[in-house]
């Protein structure tokens, strides 16, 4: 069981980096000018960094109470189905909400 619990937590990470592969794809391919891809490329991942590193990250400071967290997280990971729906993957987004959907799911009943 506790090799099970472990995938868990290693899929929350590779969800967590898919959520910042996805926003920087969408925004290099959002726009047509260099200025904006370059911009939207490089601030929509660092942006969802800054908000999941100051409010979700289990060692935050600013760490939301439980259900206020999973607000946001379903945000984030929303945005960057989103996001991946918009670049031209509809499928691929909605693989993605089903896995963070499941994952956060065992999340909550293992206690991780």
């Amino acid at each position: 069981m506790a090799i099970i619990k472990n995938a868990n937590l290693l899929l929350r990470l590779i969800l967590e980096l898919c959520v910042l592969l996805s926003a920087g794809y969408w925004g290099f391919t959002a726009h047509k000018q260099a200025i904006a891809k370059f911009g939207l490329g490089i601030g929509a991942p660092l942006l969802l960094a800054t908000i999941w590193g100051t409010f979700v990250a289990p060692k935050s400071a600013y760490l939301l109470p439980i259900p206020y967290r999973l607000i946001l997280e379903f945000i984030i990971f929303g945005l960057a189905a989103a996001a991946l729906w918009k670049s031209g993957f509809p499928l691929l987004g909605k693989l993605f909400i089903a896995a963070v959907a499941i994952n956060i799911f065992l999340l909550l009943l293992w206690k991780q």
